[in-house]
């Protein structure tokens, strides 16, 4: 190596000014070159993947937290809704439908008992409820009392039609539930 040094050296002293000159720009435009493609332009890329990982990892953050809070208020309703089951007032579902109805000026067609999932900790009553040639303010008040009764009552579905021959009425078809605790 030193031979090699040595040699470098010797044919250094033998180049005029301007060799020299040129030697040396393209010597230290080859440095350059090197340190930037080989220690500058590596860490400049991990810096910016670094970055960008911490942008991704800060905007799941913002997820994560935004999740936690959604949760929360949900998991504050459920708890609401279970107390509701546990203490609320209970009865025949036919019943408070009925009364409901007798309150609301709204005369039942049918009432039909359906099957309801099973579930560990409530017992579900579900029953579908017609409704013939009512008028809307009739069908908006029947439903009003349902979702504001004292029992906990859930309309699940409505599908609302405009009576066949009187088109100023409506039939009203939906599904009623109510909850108890097993």
């Amino acid at each position: 190596m030193r031979e090699f040094v040595q040699r470098l050296l010797d044919q250094w002293r033998e180049l005029d000014g301007r060799e020299r000159l040129l030697v040396s720009f393209a010597g230290a435009s080859l440095a350059v070159i090197v340190v930037w493609f080989g220690l500058v332009s590596p860490a400049v890329a991990r810096v910016d993947a670094a970055l960008q990982r911490v942008d991704t990892v800060e905007q799941e953050l913002a997820l994560a937290v935004r999740l936690r809070e959604e949760l929360a208020e949900v998991e504050g309703r459920l708890a609401h809704v279970e107390e509701r089951v546990r203490t609320g007032p209970r009865g025949n579902l036919f019943t408070t439908l009925e009364s409901l109805a007798s309150q609301s000026a709204v005369q039942v067609a049918s009432v039909e008992p359906q099957s309801a999932p099973t579930h560990e900790r409530y017992r579900e009553a579900k029953v579908q409820v017609e409704l013939k040639e009512v008028t809307l303010a009739q069908a908006v008040n029947f439903l009003h009392r349902i979702e504001s009764a004292p029992q906990l009552l859930s309309v699940k579905s409505l599908r609302i039609r405009t009576h066949a021959s009187k088109s100023d009425l409506l039939d009203v078809t939906f599904t009623v539930s109510s909850f108890e605790p097993r």
